[in-house]
């Protein structure tokens, strides 16, 4: 298929300055592509068939890509698959290290920016719905960190175990809870803080922000498919990850020092993983219960995504349609913004 043109002049402001050094900057004229949905739905085939058509690059958005030496367990775009299409924001952390949306904005911007430089409209692939928020309508600043009460928050944290500090964010804060996993040490530990710290809910103060700040024009597409035809994908992607050798994968972390205690490492897959590898569970029950989070997670993201009015669902088999549908909104932010 003959790629389109998807060249936009830069506007002089734009360059003169960088995005990642002025993050404030209004709603800018160079669009982005966003391609979401749930887990083994079909985002990476279809992302590097649109990014041949429109000849672009792709952002990763997916929050467990960005780290090194987790490849099984992430699904992981092949080598084959990046050398066709250039990936960029994936490999960029070691399992130990912490990450999260303002990072990933960071590191995503300049990105961006230099896409944009080329004439090029980046697409923004991945299941990570916050990412996707973050990245374009800002992040909610929120009160600044307090040292004192998180130390004592992860003193709670080794006496008393996660789940007891979950329980308590439900309690004070359960639109919050309800948005994030009850593994997910770091935002539960964030959320009390807040919580504790200012007597007003972390959910309150984003919702204040209300992530209203437009900061590109954005074409934005979600893909689906039949419930139980999801579900038959995730459980026969997880027996694939078995086979390509996701429990040595999950054995080499542990050897280089990377325990399971990590956020990283208590992800899907990896957790379950663990879990064997603790004698807690047998072997197959640790893969059924792998199948069945990674079936929660996928309504949890479709969920997420759904909230989002701007997103227009697609079947993912619908390749055709998509591409149509992008190069007609393409089209449109073209005319807006070449008035």
């Amino acid at each position: 298929m003959k790629p389109i043109d998807t060249r936009f002049p830069p506007t002089p402001a734009e360059s003169a300055s960088s995005f990642a050094e002025a993050p404030a900057t209004p709603f800018r004229s160079l669009p982005i592509v966003l391609i979401a949905g749930p887990t083994a739905v079909g985002k990476t085939a279809l992302s590097l068939d649109l990014a041949a058509t429109l000849g672009t690059e792709i952002i990763n958005a997916d929050s467990m890509q960005v780290y090194r030496l987790m490849d099984i367990g992430t699904a992981k775009p092949s080598p084959e698959e990046r050398a066709r299409v250039r990936h960029h924001l994936i490999d960029v952390a070691d399992p130990d290290e912490p990450y999260d949306a303002a990072l990933f904005v960071r590191q995503a911007r300049p990105v961006i920016d230099a896409l944009h430089a080329q004439g090029k409209v980046p697409l923004v692939v991945g299941g990570t719905g916050l990412y996707m928020k973050a990245l374009t309508r800002g992040l909610c600043p929120g009160p600044s960190g307090d040292p004192e009460m998180r130390r004592k928050i992860l003193e709670e944290l080794d006496r008393q175990g996660l789940s007891i500090l979950y329980e308590e964010l439900r309690r004070v804060d359960p639109a919050c809870a309800a948005k994030i996993h009850p593994n997910d040490r770091q935002r539960i530990v964030r959320a009390l803080e807040v919580f504790r710290s200012t007597g007003v809910p972390l959910s309150q103060w984003q919702d204040a922000h209300g992530f209203r700040q437009a900061l590109y024009p954005t074409v934005k597409i979600a893909l689906c498919r039949e419930r139980r035809d999801l579900y038959a994908r995730i459980d026969q992607r997880v027996l694939q990850m078995m086979d390509r050798g996701l429990l040595n994968e999950v054995r080499s972390l542990l050897e280089r020092g990377y325990p399971c205690t990590l956020k990283s490492m208590q992800s899907l897959g990896y957790r379950h993983m663990c879990l064997y590898l603790a004698g807690t569970v047998s072997l197959d029950e640790a893969v059924r219960l792998m199948q069945r989070d990674t079936r929660h997670y996928a309504k949890r993201q479709i969920t997420w995504f759904k909230g989002d009015a701007e997103f227009r669902w697609f079947h993912a088999e619908d390749v055709p349609k998509i591409v149509t549908w992008v190069r007609e909104a393409l089209e449109r932010v073209r005319s807006r913004f070449t008035l």
